[in-house]
């Protein structure tokens, strides 16, 4: 469905609102819990699946009016990088001042275990805030960061003491990019894998995750240099040595057929690289011929076939990893189907589900048939009438019928994560709701607004063992999403 004029009338209040603030103590909602939960961390970016796939079960199947409860919130500063969850630790790194500051808090209270900070002069050229981009990644015992200006961190988890730091902008020869650095580095074994972006084939560094040595580095001059494009007028690419090597699409790891890749999107294109030497299995032309353009939406692996996708009239591409390795098939490459900006679309069954669109105005939430690349359906957001709404404040609608504040009725360039068969969505505005995950058509089941979750809301959702995460550019929340436990029958 396409928005009609009346309907984009409604945002016409955009507004970039650098907000400035400093910890406080949280708000608590709910007497904390003493015994532990059942369920699963979301230790990493887009939790374990890599795509934002949870294996939760026993969830809300629908939600209270106004939302499921609120267990706590507390005030942190800028960023757009989402949380971490490991056990009793839920780690955000954000910024205040000119300090960069990981932090680590009790995921029953809020309570402000440890905090690590590092100085930080990067300022976003395009105006947005100036906080990091990047997710914590914890172990058992450890906490790496990535900072917006290639600060690499290694952390004790129990404590927040530094282990080590390299300051990649110093050690590399990287170029400024557009909005600092915003890849999460991955853990491959003892090898954390870094899109550090360097010249002239430093793209992708590993690093000793023990001691923060540089074990090796590919991609960049040789891997695009004569490359075909595809472009009219250049149809080989011919390196210059100024180039942005990387872009804002952290790494996956998978094996298919047998063998280990590492999937890097880089602002070129998609390269596969064995994780144990850093050797190139192939690469692929992906790149917008908008020279202010950027790759974000991570790879996503669908058996042996890998999907990318990103925005700036680029499209997406779904490719058929051969046997050997080392090789593809390219099973279909569309530039209309699905443009997704920096949210990683989610597979489910046969279909895939993911956010299309560079501007706020006129995204929508699409579902695609995997083999074909053929959309099925796709929404604002929102089916219904909008006449009786008028603009509250830049993030919600008052409804003229009732009086009453209501979230924002559209999605925007939302992000969303999947549990069962239910999606949580998060809209750019702040408006969070349970979507059914089907390719039958949309369907919403709830909604509902934080009224501290206000534009721009791009930090994707986490849940980890009942509990969901949202963040903004100046608050964590947590929200309980267990189901009551069910009474015994007498």
């Amino acid at each position: 469905m396409k928005p009609s004029i009346l309907q984009l009338s409604l945002l016409f209040i955009l507004s970039l609102q650098s907000l400035s603030c400093s910890a406080a103590e949280p708000k608590a909602a709910a007497a904390p819990e003493n015994e532990p939960r059942a369920g699963e961390d979301w230790p990493v970016f887009l939790g374990n699946s890599g795509v934002g796939i949870s294996s939760e079960t026993g969830l809300l199947k629908d939600w209270p009016a106004g939302g499921p409860p609120q267990l706590w919130e507390v005030e942190i500063g800028t960023g757009y990088s989402a949380p971490s969850v490991r056990g009793d630790f839920v780690v955000c790194h954000h910024r205040q001042g000119d300090q960069e500051i990981v932090q680590c808090f009790d995921v029953r209270t809020a309570k402000s275990l440890w905090k690590y900070e590092s100085p930080s002069n990067f300022s976003d050229p395009y105006g947005y805030n100036n906080g990091p981009r990047c997710s914590p990644l914890l172990t058992e015992d450890r906490c790496y960061t990535f900072g917006a200006e290639g600060r690499l961190l290694c952390l004790n988890l129990a404590d927040g003491k530094l282990i080590w730091e390299r300051e990649t902008h110093k050690d590399f020869n990287v170029p400024d990019a557009f909005f600092g650095v915003g890849a999460t580095p991955i853990l491959e074994g003892d090898k954390l894998v870094v899109l550090v972006g360097g010249q002239p084939n430093a793209g992708v560094v590993a690093f000793d995750a023990n001691n923060g040595k540089t074990l090796w580095q590919n991609t960049g001059r040789d891997t695009w240099d004569g490359s075909p494009t595809g472009w009219r007028g250049e149809e080989n690419y011919e390196w210059t040595g100024e180039e942005m090597v990387v872009s804002y699409s952290s790494p996956i790891a998978a094996t298919l057929h047998g063998k280990r890749h590492v999937f890097c999107l880089l602002r070129h294109g998609l390269v596969s690289l064995d994780p144990e030497t850093g050797k190139e299995n192939f690469h692929y032309w992906f790149r917008s011929r908008d020279h202010e353009s950027v790759n974000a939406a991570r790879p996503v692996v669908i058996g042996n076939r890998v999907l990318i996708t990103a925005a700036y009239r680029t499209g997406a591409a779904l490719l058929e990893i051969n046997p050997d390795g080392t090789s593809f098939t390219e099973v279909w490459r569309n530039e209309d189907n699905m443009l997704a900006h920096w949210s990683t679309p989610i597979p489910v069954g046969d279909y895939v589900y993911g956010f299309s669109g560079r501007h706020e105005n006129g995204s929508t939430l699409r579902c695609l048939k995997i083999d074909t690349g053929e959309v099925v359906w796709e929404t604002i957001g929102w089916e219904g009438p909008v006449t009786q709404f008028t603009p509250a404040s830049n993030s919600s609608v008052r409804n003229k019928e009732t009086d009453a504040i209501e979230p924002w009725p559209y999605y925007g360039r939302g992000s969303m994560i999947l549990v069962e068969d239910q999606f949580i969505v998060l809209g750019e505005r702040g408006t969070v709701a349970l979507v059914d995950a089907s390719p039958k058509g949309f369907r919403e089941i709830d909604r509902f607004k934080p009224e501290s979750m206000n534009y721009p809301c791009w930090a994707a959702p986490v849940l980890s063992r009942g509990r969901m995460f949202l963040r903004s550019e100046n608050s964590l929340l947590c929200y309980d999403l267990k189901a009551p436990a069910k009474k015994d029958q007498p």
